[in-house]
């Protein structure tokens, strides 16, 4: 039981930008996650909450403001669905995270 992501890594340009990367669920059930920011003043992250099928992927988008070069980090909570669950984001507050995923972000200039 386990995500992924693919790229690892994001980098984009500090004047803004924006990277798409696939968060993998390789296992045999559904799973649930929230995705958490160093930096929510320069970054924003679509979806924040979400669900990826067993053997699935599902893409979040990171799109950098203008800002200064910096590192930054993605943090990706996730657990096992529950069986029932149709919104993720009210669903993600029943459950016990059982890993992270960690995206690190440099913004170069």
């Amino acid at each position: 039981m386990s995500l992924t992501a693919d790229p690892p890594a994001c980098t984009v340009p500090a004047a803004g930008g924006t990277s798409t990367h696939k968060l993998i669920n390789a296992g045999a059930e559904k799973m649930i996650f929230k995705i958490k920011s160093s930096n929510n003043n320069e970054y924003r992250i679509s979806p924040v909450f979400g669900f990826v099928d067993p053997s699935g992927s599902k893409d979040i988008q990171i799109t950098r403001t203008a800002g200064g070069p910096k590192e930054d980090k993605l943090v990706i909570h996730f657990a096992v669905a529950p069986a029932d669950a149709t919104d993720a984001q009210a669903a993600f507050a029943s459950v016990t995270p059982a890993g992270t995923v960690t995206i690190p972000m440099s913004a170069t200039a």
